[in-house]
């Protein structure tokens, strides 16, 4: 039953869709489903994490727990060999993190999805594909399973943006879909090379009769494998390839003088064909986080996104590229993290300028929020090329910390909007007298953003900066100019505060059917767990870190025993 719990929480919400789809529900009824199984993912979620076990397993760099694995297909192409794929799902303490992050996440948008009228059968069962595939990224532990969720999730948020978005939906979604069609293309040719590339140790075994069935797999037998494979003594006919990403990581499973061998003997462009997969990887999952400069779909798609669009799309599609980065390329090719830490520590204080210096000129307080996300999400690519301990395990706090704080961002560009349908800046003064709730309301969110002591923010961005620093690859300077872009952060959000609601009311637009209520029952259901969650991690961090810790450790013993570097002695 375990090993089913992450496949409920995958296609539960995709059953739903099917049934709010071709079922005769009422609005009422269909939002209400969609509310159910929101809750019903996080109960689970909850259990997961509860129950969540990080003793060393048979799945490779790591511990994975709540392990499900089913053949998928397997067939043989002549000279070629096999290829083999496997519904193969399990997740680590990084996954449960991304996965206990959308859930959240989900339950929030749903909420802020109760005004939806319009095609409400529609809306409510793309939205549940969405979910479906969201979790499907953060569970699959085969590369191609987690491509096509990567890919299906375009579907759901391209309709979603396009049909019930603002004026200028229809570009904002093509943009969109251009943009992570294209990155998408990029992965494609990666996993196809990797596929190629890899054998399925078991499976391989099991052609060439060492053993009979994967239960007799042991140690011994995978020793013997990979002599044979590295001596040549395993015809082409008989290797069984694999999408399996476990295995893809191994630098022992992967066949000699094949496109992506570690020795580098293949050459493209003056470079080793694995650092131009690293290179096509990394743009892939780059256009998804986003780091500039291919950041530009973003800005246009969060302003006409619906609000709970919006709460997904920097609460948990923006990890989902994160995330990807480091499962599928830097745990793939280390070498191509170490050769380019510079470059990716560049692009990342590049992303954290950049995004700030936009957000301090923007006018439209969802285009500032977006803006935002750019900035400090640079502070992820920061500590991942920093290659530390401290900077990695930063980054993935990072992703946690701005999912829930931009969540909370996007719900108070919502709330203004849904009643004044205007979201210029300039437009509003003293807010505060109509709006005290909503006002506190943005300033615990504001400040949370900006990293303030006591919210997650604070210690997601100290320790990026701590791993920067001690990082063996990347230059103290870059540490100094993320340190100072902070005071960015705080003029953006206070100067917006001061704009809008400080002073004596007015609103240019004000007209008799102008109403500015505060906050209601709903809405303070909306953001009160996001503050309680965002406040719980910035003073006991150590809830994340002891769920993260030993996925960061591993990663790093990963990076060592492939031999490609002796990281130990470097971090230390």
């Amino acid at each position: 039953m375990n090993g089913a719990l992450l496949s409920i929480l995958i296609f539960l919400p995709i059953l739903a869709s099917a049934i709010v789809a071709f079922s005769p529900l009422s609005q009422k009824l269909t939002k209400y489903i969609t509310l159910l199984v929101a809750g019903v993912q996080l109960l689970i979620a909850m259990g997961l994490y509860l129950n969540f076990s990080q003793t060393a397993g048979e799945y490779g760099m790591t511990s994975f727990s709540y392990v499900e694995k089913v053949k998928w297909f397997e067939f043989s192409l002549a000279n070629y060999g096999k290829i083999s794929a496997d519904y193969f799902v399990g997740i680590d303490g990084l996954g449960l993190s991304m996965v206990l992050l959308s859930v959240l996440v989900m339950v929030i948008a749903t909420i802020s999805s109760w005004n939806i009228t319009d095609r409400y059968k529609g809306y409510f069962a793309l939205f549940l594909l969405l979910n479906g595939a969201i979790i499907g990224c953060f569970v699959a532990l085969d590369f191609l399973l987690f491509y096509l969720f990567f890919e299906f999730m375009l579907l759901p948020m391209y309709f979603l943006i396009g049909l019930w978005g603002g004026p200028r939906r229809e570009y904002a979604s093509i943009k969109f879909f251009l943009y992570t069609l294209f990155g998408s293309i990029l992965i494609l040719i990666v996993l196809i090379a990797l596929n190629i590339s890899t054998i399925d140790p078991v499976k391989t075994a099991i052609e060439v009769d060492l053993i009979e069935t994967a239960d007799q797999y042991s140690e011994k037998v995978e020793t013997q494998v990979h002599k044979m494979l590295n001596f040549g003594k395993i015809s082409s006919t008989m290797h069984v390839h694999t999408f399996n990403l476990i295995y893809m990581t191994d630098p022992a499973n992967l066949i000699p003088g094949s496109i992506l061998d570690t020795e580098g003997t293949r050459m493209l462009l003056g470079l080793p064909l694995r650092l131009v997969a690293f290179l096509l990887i990394f743009i892939g999952f780059a256009i998804k986080i986003p780091v500039v400069p291919f950041h530009t779909w973003l800005p246009d798609a969060h302003v006409e996104a619906p609000t709970p669009i919006s709460v997904i799309l920097a609460g948990v599609l923006l990890k989902v590229g994160a995330y990807g980065l480091i499962r599928a390329g830097i745990f793939i090719f280390p070498d191509g993290l170490i050769h380019f830490s510079w470059w990716l520590g560049l692009l990342g204080v590049i992303s954290i300028i950049y995004g700030a210096m936009n957000a301090l000129a923007s006018n439209d307080l969802k285009k500032l929020i977006a803006y935002s996300s750019v900035s400090h999400m640079g502070f992820v690519l920061l500590g991942i090329s920093a290659l530390s301990s401290e900077g990695f395990g930063g980054a993935i706090y990072q992703m946690v910390s701005h999912g829930v704080i931009a969540a909370g961002l996007f719900l108070i560009a919502g709330v203004l909007s849904d009643r004044t349908h205007d979201r210029l800046i300039e437009n509003y003064s003293g807010l505060a007298q109509k709006m005290p709730k909503y006002t506190v309301m943005v300033v615990i969110f504001f400040f949370a953003s900006m990293g303030l002591p006591g919210f997650s923010g604070f210690i997601a961005e100290i320790f990026v900066l701590i791993g920067s620093f001690i990082s063996p690859l990347l230059p103290g300077w870059m540490m100094i100019v993320a340190s100072i872009v902070l005071v960015l952060s705080a003029a953006y959000y206070l100067w917006t505060i001061q704009r809008m609601f400080y002073g004596p009311f007015y609103y240019r637009l004000s007209d008799d059917r102008t109403i500015f209520t505060d906050l209601t029952k709903r809405e303070h259901l909306m953001f009160w767990p996001l503050v309680v969650i965002a406040l719980l991690l910035g003073i006991f961090p150590h809830f994340l870190f002891d769920l993260i810790n030993e996925s960061v450790s591993q990663g790093i013993d990963l990076l060592s025993a492939q031999g490609l570097v002796n990281l130990k002695s470097i971090i230390k």
